[in-house]
């Protein structure tokens, strides 16, 4: 799944019919994994749905293994009405049972046979019904154009909010689906429709073949007026005799907008096919543009749905559209191999679908569109997970799970971006063509079942020749939190240049954290040389130790992360720093990057000054590879946004960013130039992002106001004209316009939205209004995002803009804490986990801290998940506040 957010207080669950037994207590309740003395072995769902009512109603029959004699069983259901509960044992003897809510609030139900029974195969039949959910979890509402349609998303543990069942990864069953639906609508599911009978006076119903053994999680389908577009056929491979069947779905009237990412479907499905040895074993693959998603996309095998902006594109999309297009869908398609051909065991194993995915994806867009230049994706990604992993209560990858929160909160980017930098790490060690010879041995061995770390640890060691040396190092990362720091000190000895290494964990300057950790680190150096560089590799996994390097030379330099493939941090003494800067052209693209973080995170340790870390970074700016040339932004962004005290400081800073960066941003103007690269475009979105809206340059403000008054003329229809702006610039071009005009230009957006269906102009829209700079308007924005105008989806792009000034962040403070149950009310999947970072991200004091604190700790019995949200945004707000006090905003005009 690509990654808002997780409602509270369901109300409770109807109990039903006969065999009237005592109520269990909530405390009697499984929390975590449900007991495995009963295990489902096949389900058949019926579901009766019309999108345009409230309810729908579902029959759920499940064959059950009653490992021990019982006179109940424990399953998760949660909003479920049930009327009826048949138990069948295994002599065919039918009678009725009791379902009873539990525990609600985490969806804990059980059923009551009425007597004991004797450990054999039973089946349970349950007839409900249910509202369709409003937050997009489980079979959920949603609309178009004013049209409704229903469809699924139950991962993590959403399923339950859908049918009666065994909610966990590690059940893995078959499915028969059925699905009664009004006649004009049309139905689609994870595998094909076998059948269509008439269901009486305008309902039909449908069925689907058997699916293969599927988590709860990955159950999926939809209904509504759709559009069903068939996509290129996917030719057989040597791995797969059958000629795969693709097609687009998409709300009415949008189908003709699938074709470009149809069209990119084959390659990607060959390539993964290639890699594992495997061929796609589900038989038929739909890809669905979701009207509204709590996700970025879901990988239900047969059936991946997509937030709709990422399928729907036009000629003339946005680049950064069409390449994420790619990136999501090669993602989704991966684990078509890694989460649904082998599925985790338990959710404390998620990076075996997440980070691979992630990691696979990569690979895939490196072979299908080696422009897209996928291995610097992984390498910012792995610095933007290295921030994150940085905070004392950061997860580990293989978090344990002590609850349903736990289990909400593991989608980030520890578990999908460190994960993929841990995977390719320890690839780069022991060899691409060996890694993938143990990728396949552990496809094979756990195929249609499920897996955990060790088995995945282990069919690499096993390829690779290893023994517990390479599993300790691989676990290290896997069961510990942080980011390894690795410490260098030249030395010149007996005529031969010695590395002296240290590792310990990295935390920034003002962190409570325990330095004291040790890693198996695969790392390897790069090190001048009299004819150029040279690279050494070695596992570091002591605290201390030393590399010899052959033929340095009295003069060396060093880049201690050669590749740019290790997942750490370093640091280099002043004089070293200043000879690596000197030859930063003999450095890789992928090095300049760890470059670029190795300043980055001398700065937050504070071994640097803002003098410092602005000298070292100004050459990265004229490099020619767009990630290198952005690479700068943030770490210059903070010191304007939170170091600079004074206008002569803040001109500084601005004068620096205009002088690195203007006449780049001149030379790519503001408009795509016919058969330009997409790399050029993304570039100039980027940098007329920052230097607009983040350092407010004039000449650029003044080109992308013009653009956004065009944008802002209504056209004769009554519309605005929004393909008046370049389509990659629509969104800072909106956000420029609400600041230079206010109010008339928020109403403006404001009318419009409604009015509006393509996704891409929707978002663009949204990012205007998110970057209202008065209270006033920002709470008018906000507000608006709290209406039924916004989708559930939607909310998050409003509500995380208007923070850049402590003024700012008050005044959303109090919007906030004054329409908190709102807010909660209307989010969907994941909100509690993103609440406090939504009321309280991007402080930077202490007050702004002790605040969050007080006000979030009351509530976080009501709110699973939000503990750890709380304490990231909390430990985030006062490590932004204690490098503040320490860097000294006089060195900017050094």
């Amino acid at each position: 799944m690509h990654h808002l957010v997780r409602s509270l207080a369901m109300t409770a669950l109807a109990v039903c019919c006969s065999a009237a037994l005592a109520s269990p207590q909530a405390d009697q309740a499984p929390h975590g994994k449900l007991p495995s003395w009963a295990v489902p072995q096949a389900y058949k769902l019926a579901f009766k749905v019309d999108p345009a009512q409230q309810t729908f109603t579902g029959t759920t029959t499940i064959k059950v293994d009653l490992k021990q004699a019982s006179d109940y069983l424990w399953l998760d259901g949660r909003d479920l009405n049930v009327s009826k509960v048949t138990i069948t044992d295994a002599a065919g003897n039918a009678h009725d049972g009791k379902y009873m809510a539990v525990a609600p609030n985490e969806g804990v139900s059980r059923i009551d046979f009425g007597s004991t029974l004797q450990p054999q195969s039973l089946t349970l039949t349950i007839d409900y019904t249910a509202p369709l959910n409003q937050q997009l979890q489980g079979l959920y509402k949603v609309s178009h154009a004013g049209t409704p349609y229903a469809m699924t998303q139950m991962e993590p543990i959403s399923a339950r909010f859908a049918f009666p069942g065994f909610d966990e990864p590690g059940f893995k069953t078959p499915y028969d689906i059925t699905l009664t639906v009004p006649s004009d609508l049309a139905a689609v599911a994870n595998t094909k429709q076998i059948s269509e009978t008439s269901a009486g006076d305008k309902w039909k119903t449908l069925s689907f073949a058997r699916t293969q053994p599927l988590p709860t999680y990955l159950v999926a389908f939809a209904v509504g007026p759709w559009d069903i577009v068939n996509g290129p056929d996917i030719a057989p491979s040597d791995y797969r005799s059958d000629v795969l069947q693709l097609r687009g779905i998409a709300a009415h009237g949008e189908g003709h907008r699938m074709q470009h990412v149809l069209s990119e479907t084959p390659s990607i499905i060959h390539t993964l096919e290639n890699y594992y040895g495997f061929g796609y074993p589900f038989g038929k693959l739909d890809l669905l543009a979701a009207p509204d998603f709590s996700a970025g996309a879901m990988e239900n095998p047969g059936l991946v749905t997509f937030r709709d902006w990422l399928l729907l594109l036009d000629p003339d999309s946005a680049a950064m559209y069409v390449r994420s297009s790619f990136d999501v869908t090669a993602h989704e398609l991966a684990h078509q191999w890694t989460g649904d051909t082998v599925t985790l065991a338990w959710w404390d194993d998620l990076w075996l679908n997440e980070a691979f995915a992630t990691w696979m994806q990569q690979k895939v867009t490196m072979k299908v569109h080696p422009e897209y230049r996928a291995d610097l994706d992984r390498i910012t990604q792995a610095q933007g997970a290295m921030q994150s992993d940085s905070l004392v209560s950061a997860r580990k990858i293989r978090q344990p799970i002590t609850g349903n929160g736990d289990i909400e909160t593991a989608f980030d980017n520890i578990t999908y971006r460190k994960g993929a930098a841990v995977l390719g790490m320890f690839e780069g060690y022991v060899g691409e063509d060996t890694y993938q010879k143990g990728m396949r041995a552990y496809i094979q061995a756990h195929k249609f079942g499920n897996a955990t770390a060790d088995d995945l640890v282990n069919a690499i060691a096993t390829a690779a020749n290893q023994g517990d040396t390479f599993k300790h190092a691989f676990n290290s990362f896997l069961d510990q939190s942080g980011v390894p720091y690795v410490q260098t000190k030249l030395e010149q000895k007996g005529g031969k240049t010695i590395l002296h290494l240290s590792q310990s964990r990295y935390l920034p300057v003002g962190s409570t954290g325990d330095a004291k950790r040790v890693w198996g680190i695969p790392m390897c150096v790069r090190y001048g040389t009299a004819d150029g560089s040279k690279v050494q590799c070695e596992m570091f996994d002591k605290a201390t130790g030393t590399m010899e390097l052959a033929d340095a030379g009295n003069a060396t330099w060093v880049m201690p992360n050669a590749y740019a493939r290790g997942y750490y941090r370093f640091s280099l003494a002043k004089s070293q720093w200043a000879d690596l800067t000197k030859h930063i052209a003999s450095l890789s693209d992928t090095e300049q990057l760890a470059y670029a973080d190795g300043i980055d995170a001398g700065f937050r340790h504070g071994d640097l000054d803002a003098a410092d870390a602005l000298a070292a970074l100004k050459p990265l700016a004229g490099a020619s590879t767009r990630e290198v040339v952005i690479a700068p932004l943030e770490t210059v962004a903070w010191i304007y946004r939170h170091e600079a005290q004074t206008d002569a400081q803040r001109a500084k800073v601005v004068d620096w960013v205009s002088k690195a960066y203007l006449s780049r941003m001149e030379q790519l103007g503001y408009h795509r130039k016919a058969g330009e690269a997409d790399g050029d475009s993304i570039l100039r979105t980027a940098l007329a992002h920052a230097l607009a809206l983040d350092f407010k340059l004039p000449d650029v403000r003044a080109a992308l106001l013009k653009q956004g008054n065009a944008a802002l003329t209504k056209k004769a229809d009554g519309h605005l004209d929004l393909a008046a702006a370049d389509a990659d610039l629509l969104g800072s071009a909106l956000a420029v316009a609400v600041q230079e005009h206010g109010k008339p230009a928020v109403d403006a957006l404001i009318a419009e939205l409604p009015q509006t269906t393509d996704p891409a102009l929707r978002n663009a829209m949204l990012a205007g209004l998110s970057a209202t700079d008065t209270p006033e308007l920002a709470n008018q924005a906000r507000d608006f995002a709290l209406t039924k105008q916004v989708k559930v989806g939607e909310m998050a792009a409003i509500l995380r803009g208007s923070r850049d000034t402590p003024a700012a962040r008050e005044a959303l403070w109090q919007w906030f804490t004054a329409h908190y149950d709102q807010v909660v009310a209307r989010t969907g999947s994941f909100a509690s986990g993103v609440l406090p970072r939504l009321a309280g991200g991007g402080g930077c004091s202490t007050a702004e801290a002790d605040r969050l604190q007080a006000y979030f700790k009351p509530r976080l019995k009501d709110i699973t998940g939000a503990d750890r949200g709380l304490a990231q945004t909390s430990e985030q707000t006062l490590l932004c506040a204690t490098l503040k006090a320490k860097q000294n905003p006089a060195a900017i005009l050094r």
